[in-house]
Order: structure tokens, then sequence, then C-alpha cells
């Protein structure tokens, strides 16, 4: 039996499945979010969401074959700014949908530009708790531009940002355009993407953000993955990267401690649809004696369904905020459990392992 330093030390190493990634991070290719920029589209923004969405997906067409054309040449072309474009269609679409909140698979519907509140609380007007060069994310990632945004569409027992997630009023009001700035300034001190942690109930905010950032670099979406199939659509042509939770392996225990319902079915949908529109880095959080229900589907399925990302299997798991009320939970992982993860994951065969 190996131990454990000696089996982090085996895969460790070169992401095999984050090509485009790293020659967007080297300028190499354009940023998605770049080709979908430069596609035009004529739209009436007062027109019904049902003839905004049909133009939007009659554009995606151009948009996947320009990355094709792209991608085949292997060069970052100049692509000029097309006003409006197909990413100011996306905007003007998801500024709709906070009108009958759908941003997530809660489908609150409330109306958040009118001042209605749903279960993450939130308004239109999205605030972050903070913005800076991350050095604790993936290797491939760092140094990472995190943007850590409050509230969230989850209520993990044992959320380790909980000041911050549970507090949605607090922190600093976003202007897309000064974070766009503050963007560029970190890309010249060394960011290799921007990071957006908890997004989901920001997606508006998100695509603003994007549409006014001047310098190529790599988009990353670090989601607990539970946002609606719309969003999913929306993300296609902006997203490069998926820093995706998988946090459980039935719903049970997505209801017990993240207090969220059809948890599988949605995410599972979420990460296939990521799977074929960029790339991902799967990040599951090992809970205690909660290797066989969580651990062991979660490898499996992935194996099956997203063979080809990057999977983070994560041992850091600490019983913050309310994890003393649940006495499963309330401990660090033993070096056993530890273990017993490592051989599920190689009995699973996936490819591009990092612990």
């Amino acid at each position: 039996m190996f131990s454990i330093e000696a089996i982090e030390s085996i895969y460790m190493g070169d992401p095999k499945f984050l090509n485009r990634y790293l020659k967007v991070e080297r300028d190499e290719l354009p940023a998605r979010f770049r080709i979908t920029k430069s596609i035009p589209v004529d739209f009436d923004s007062s027109a019904s969401v049902e003839d905004l969405w049909e133009v939007h997906d009659r554009e995606m067409g151009k948009c996947r074959e320009l990355l094709e054309s792209i991608d085949s040449k292997g060069k970052n072309i100049g692509l000029p700014e097309a006003t409006p474009s197909l990413l100011d269609l996306k905007i003007a679409i998801v500024e709709r949908i906070l009108e009958n909140c759908h941003i997530c698979e809660r489908r609150c519907g409330v109306n958040r530009r009118a001042g209605e509140k749903g279960f993450c609380r939130l308004l239109e007007t999205s605030r972050y708790a903070s913005e800076f060069l991350h050095m604790g994310e993936e290797p491939e990632l760092v140094p990472s531009h995190t943007i850590f945004f409050t509230g969230c569409v989850f209520a993990c027992v044992y959320c380790q940002n909980w000041d911050i997630s549970t507090r949605p009023e607090s922190g600093v009001d976003i202007n897309p355009e000064d974070l766009a700035g503050t963007i560029k300034r970190r890309r010249h001190e060394g960011s290799r993407n921007v990071n957006f942690v908890t997004p989901t109930p920001h997606a508006h905010s998100v695509l603003k953000i994007i549409n006014r950032v001047p310098v190529n670099i790599p988009m990353v979406w670090n989601s607990n993955m539970y946002h609606s199939r719309e969003v999913a659509k929306l993300l296609e042509g902006v997203i490069d990267v998926y820093l995706a939770d998988f946090k459980y392996g039935n719903d049970e225990c997505a209801r017990k401690y993240s207090k969220v319902k059809d948890y599988l079915s949605v995410v599972k949908r979420d990460h296939e649809v990521a799977y074929q529109n960029a790339e991902i880095i799967v990040r599951h959080l090992v809970l205690p004696d909660h290797l066989e229900c969580c651990t062991k589907p979660i490898a499996k399925w992935i194996a099956d369904h997203i063979p080809e990302v990057r999977f983070n299997l994560m041992f850091q798991y600490t019983p913050y905020y309310r994890a003393s009320k649940y006495p499963e939970i309330d401990r660090r992982l033993t070096s056993d459990e530890k273990r017993r993860a490592i051989e599920i994951v190689e009995e699973a065969g996936l490819e591009d392992v990092l612990i």
C-alpha cells in the first residue's frame, strides 16, 4: 500500500485535457468570449423572450463554426468587436430571466429587477467580497484572478465561506466597467485566468463584466453546477473552463447537507452540457463517511459519461459553519478514508487526476 504522500506525487503533473485553456492562457488562441463578441446580431431587446431565444440559437451555429475554424488553424487571429454582438444578445436574455428568475434550478420565479427575493435573497445588483491573485487553486490555474461573489443558491451546512454565502447584502457593488479594468490590470500582473467564484445567481453580472474585458484571457466558471438549462445555453461561447463541484452521489445527501432538490439530474445535465461546450476541472470534496454513497458513484459516472476531464480529489474537508449539528460529518477525514477514496478513483479508471 502506497503512503498518501507517495500517491499524491504519482497523480501530480500536467493536465491531459485542458489543451485549449492552456493555449488561450499563453495567448495562442482567442478566449471564447472574444469569438462571441465578434459575431454581429441584429435584435430588438423589447421582443419576446421566445423571439430572442430563436435568434440566439440560430446565431450560436455561427459561433460554433467560427470556433471550430479558428481552432483548426491553431492561431490567435484578430477578431473585430461587433455592436450589437451575440454576447450583447445573451445579456439581453439573462436580464429578462431576472424578471422571472430561473437562473438556477430552484426556479423561484421572482422579479429580482423589481425588488423581489428568492432563495438566494439577491436582487439585480451583484456584490463581491474580494478579488485577488489566488495562489491556492489547481496548479494549472495559478495565479488565478479570483472574484468571490456574495450569496449562494445552496445552503451547505459545512460551507467554509459561510460568512460570504449567507450575507448576500455584504461586499462591494459591482460596476462591470471598473471590474473589467481590474481584470486587465491583473492580467498584466500575471493572472492566467479570471475565476468567477459562486457565479450562478450573478450570471447577468458575469456576462456584463466579460463583455467589457479588453484583454484575451480564459474565463473560469467556478460553481456548484446547479444553474438552469437556459443559463447553460447562455454560457456556451463565453466560458472556457468550468471549475465544477460535484458534491454528492445521491439526492438524499444533497437535501440533507445543502438543502437542494433534484441534485443529481441537474448537476449531471450541467456537467454534460459543459463537457460538450468547454473544458472541465471537476472538484470532489470527500466527506467523512460518504465514500460509498457519494465518492464512488460520482467517480464512476464521470468515467462513464465525461471521462476527458481534470479530476481533483479533495481531502481538505473541515467541519465549518453548522457541521457540528451533524455528528457523522463533524470531523476530519481519516487516513483510511483517504486511501479508500484513492482506490475508488483508480478503480473507476479516471485518467487525469489531481490529489
